[in-house]
């Protein structure tokens, strides 16, 4: 057997072999005669199948797997001479020729390992920046918006036309080409203008509207409506029987205790310490996401220098292809699957920001290890929980439907990323 191993770069490495047929025959000799001790050939003992009927037996299969041998012991010998041990490869190996003569093989395997990355002083990478101020004035605002969530609805007394941010309740009733339609009426209806919650236009023209008065609104079903009704046009007659707007709240140390329940010391001024940290934290959280992070990401992609596995940046390139092509036509996919030219040209202009995806996959992997970043699936499952009951979802379906569709190890990644960004900003504060 003939090799030669190649170290292309610190990530990529090629072997090359000549295996002649006396090998692979030695092989299948030896495969044989382990598998004439334990087949089962009718008309014979078990042990006791000559070796020669267990060739005629299971010819096709014993040349594939005397092959299978061969490559892994061309495999084997190449990682040897290359120095690389199995758990620093990623991926499977590719066998890139596999060309058969009477006499011999010739074989081509291409090897990727994780990339070795020196991090250097990650301090130098991080952006300059001040930490958000919060104004008193910012505080009592939240701390107004907050009472006013939690203030109870009052019928005004004074009839006026409605405006947004008014509570209308009403009486309707839905018709389409003057045909009353299920589920299109309703009484002492809650609606609060500016919310949204009806169909578009609804609302809208509730505006200046008195109590006690009848109107016809006019509008047209979205095309993503469910049901029949989509896309058709509706008139729905609406009465307002009584206008309502969020108690005047009185903040003070009693408002304070209703929404600080539990809390001993709850009091007003306890309360805008909570309130104020808590825009902080917004704030703050706010220039990381929007700004901060962005850039200290793309410090780290350009700055940091080291060799990518060819065969993740493919598989990167082949996501985004299959992506782009989900937007276009069956002519234009046709096109692609007749001009291999064609198809490669696009798949050329995914590069860039392929490797720019695997860099920055591999540099948030290398600092979360030597930081010690590490989120566990309970961690994950958490997350996913409480934004499904943020969002009125079921918890548990929803997480179920995460993992289905083979999601979590995506969310495990950007929670990683997110704290390592995190963290080395939240450093520069310190």
């Amino acid at each position: 057997m003939e090799i030669k191993s190649t170290k292309i770069d610190s990530a990529n490495a090629e072997i090359t072999a000549t295996i002649s047929m006396d090998e692979v025959n030695a092989n299948l000799e030896k495969i044989a005669k382990q598998l004439s001790k334990t087949a089962n050939i009718q008309g014979f003992r078990k042990g006791k199948v000559p070796v020669a009927i267990v060739k005629k037996q299971y010819g096709q299969k014993l040349v594939e797997d005397a092959e299978a041998e061969s490559l892994r012991e061309v495999f084997a010998q190449g990682l040897a001479e290359l120095n690389i041990s199995n758990d620093s490869l990623m991926g499977e190996p590719n066998i890139t020729k596999f060309e058969k003569t009477e006499t011999s093989i010739e074989v081509v395997v291409k090897v990727a390992t994780r990339p070795s990355i020196e991090l250097g002083d990650l301090t130098k990478s991080v952006p300059d920046f001040k930490k958000p101020t919060i104004s008193d004035k910012d505080v009592e605002a939240r701390i107004k918006q907050l009472s006013e969530q939690n203030a109870p609805l009052v019928d005004i007394k004074r009839n006026r036309k409605m405006k947004d941010g008014d509570t209308a309740v009403i009486d309707f009733e839905g018709s389409i080409d003057g045909v009353l339609f299920d589920g299109g009426a309703g009484k002492d209806h809650a609606l609060l203008l500016g919310s949204n919650s009806f169909i578009p236009g609804f609302e809208d023209q509730l505006i200046g509207v008195k109590r006690d008065e009848e109107v016809v609104v006019k509008v047209t079903f979205p095309e993503n409506y469910g049901g029949d009704l989509a896309g058709k046009d509706a008139e729905f007659k609406v009465k307002v029987t009584q206008i309502q707007v969020k108690e005047e709240v009185e903040i003070n140390d009693e408002l304070a205790k209703k929404m600080m329940p539990g809390e001993e010391n709850a009091s007003l001024e306890e309360l805008t310490k909570q309130v104020k940290t808590q825009l902080e934290t917004e704030a703050l959280g706010k220039l990381y996401n929007e700004d901060l992070k962005p850039k200290l990401l793309d410090t780290l992609v350009n700055g940091l220098t080291f060799d990518l596995p060819e065969f993740v940046v493919e598989q990167e390139i082949d996501m985004a292809l299959n992506k782009k092509a989900g937007t276009m036509s069956e002519e234009e996919v046709q096109e692609l699957r007749d001009s291999k030219e064609k198809l490669d040209t696009l798949r050329e202009t995914f590069r860039d920001e392929a490797v720019k995806s695997v860099r920055a996959t591999f540099i948030i992997d290398s600092i979360a290890q030597d930081k010690g970043v590490k989120i566990e699936e309970q961690e994950v499952m958490q997350t996913i929980y409480f934004e499904a009951m943020q969002m009125g979802q079921d918890p548990q379906k929803a997480y179920e439907q995460y993992k289905d569709a083979g999601y979590l190890p995506a969310i495990q990644m950007s929670m990683v990323e997110d704290r390592v960004l995190s963290g080395l900003l939240n450093d520069k504060i310190a």
